[in-house]
């Protein structure tokens, strides 16, 4: 069976992305948590992933080391991936490489923490134009295509590439248009997003560098977490 490698639940967006993707299709593998122990996580994850970072993938002699590269690879050997329609399997590719490469000012003011709600001490012009975007893209998907996901009535990988920001959204109680809103909804109360969830706050670490991010983006309101080692 194949292997999923990912790090925290709470922390780690990239892993979530082809974890919820492989719950949600069905898709058998098994899964390795190796948890963030602070600067020296690249020499721990080089044992099963080239950069040293996670997600990575490992299916007998064959190791996948990103989570975009992780949904081809899948989509080469299971359907539902991406849409079936040409025209929205090319949008749904086109938003996930989009949520892949961008959205930077959402990763560095809302870093994903599934356990916590915080108080934002400013949304910055780079922050709201993220969310703008975000609104845009996701009601763009589900007029275009029909809903109640992004590219039509399945689950694929767009989104779970959408994932992590609904975590984001409930936790920083971000603003969206009502449409948009209802659709991280809709993520937040699949089973295997609930879950994940459950899973994050039992979990026992915590990691200064992701704290950190916690503090310098506002003020913590509640932490829901199962308390630290």
């Amino acid at each position: 069976m194949q292997t999923l490698y990912i790090a925290n639940k709470n922390y780690s967006s990239w892993s979530l992305r082809p974890w919820i993707l492989m719950r949600e299709l069905g898709i058998a593998f098994a899964e390795e948590l190796v948890p963030f122990e602070g600067a020296s996580n690249r020499d721990r994850f080089r044992r099963f992933s080239p950069t040293g970072k996670v997600p990575c993938l490992v299916d007998g002699a064959t190791t996948v080391w990103d989570s975009l590269a992780i949904a081809e690879y899948l989509a080469e050997r299971h359907a539902g991936v991406w849409p079936a329609d040409a025209q929205a399997r090319a949008w749904a590719r086109c938003a996930a490489s989009e949520m892949h490469a961008g959205f930077a000012a959402l990763r560095a003011c809302c870093s994903m923490n599934c356990g916590v709600r915080v108080r934002l001490n400013r949304v910055a012009p780079e922050l709201r134009q993220d969310l703008e975007r975000i609104d845009e893209l996701w009601s763009e998907g589900m007029q275009r295509f029909g809903g109640p996901f992004l590219a039509g009535t399945a689950f694929t990988a767009a989104d779970a590439f959408y994932a992590p920001v609904a975590f984001r959204i409930q936790s920083y109680e971000l603003s969206l248009t009502p449409e948009a809103a209802a659709y991280a909804q809709r993520l937040l109360a699949l089973g295997s997003m609930q879950r994940w969830y459950e899973e994050a706050l039992r979990e026992p670490w915590r990691d200064a560098a992701h704290e950190a991010e916690i503090e310098q983006s506002g003020a913590l309101l509640n932490d829901r977490r199962l308390v630290a080692l």
